[in-house]
């Protein structure tokens, strides 16, 4: 994964690129023992097959800028897909010859996912209500009308009267 630069947010094609690099690393670690492992083991690619797909949805959903809330359902649904990987990782990592870096690898990047998910299934903050200017604790309308000028001895007075008022 790519040092990323400081102050930078990390998006989502940053999270679903550490993720499906740490699936990589789970994938090629546990590739090897595959040929003398239980069969609890051959579960694993359809586990990271179907979180690389949800993967890869959130991602296609950021560039086209979809909407908060589906990128919200697809990231929920990518959460749980990833949960499930992390979790057969734990529990067979024995069995099936996994590497502990691979399993921890596999936590960190879960971990920014949840940071991701929580951030896109949370609504945008309002907007800060202005503080009220001179005009609005003076009470003048902030636009001139025919209600609120008068002509006959103004600066913008011509012989046809006062062009704002009309």
């Amino acid at each position: 994964m790519a040092p990323r630069e400081p102050g930078k947010e990390i998006g989502v094609k940053g999270i679903a690129a550490a993720a499906l690099a740490g699936l990589a690393i789970a994938v090629a670690a546990g590739s090897s023992a595959l040929a003398q492992t239980p069969t609890q083991c051959f579960k694993f690619p359809q586990l990271r097959d179907d979180a690389q797909q949800k993967a890869l949805s959130v991602r296609n959903a950021m560039s086209h800028h979809v909407e908060r809330k589906e990128i919200c359902a697809l990231m929920t649904r990518f959460y749980a897909a990833e949960a499930t990987v992390v979790k057969f990782l734990e529990e067979n990592k024995t069995w099936c010859g996994i590497p502990e870096q691979a399993v921890t690898v596999a936590k960190t990047n879960h971990e920014r996912t949840l940071k991701f998910r929580t951030a896109a299934c949370t609504e945008a903050p309002a907007a800060k209500a202005r503080a009220p200017s001179l005009s609005d604790a003076i009470g003048t309308p902030t636009v001139d009308t025919s209600a609120n000028t008068k002509t006959g001895h103004g600066t913008l007075d011509s012989l046809n009267g006062n062009p704002l008022a009309k």
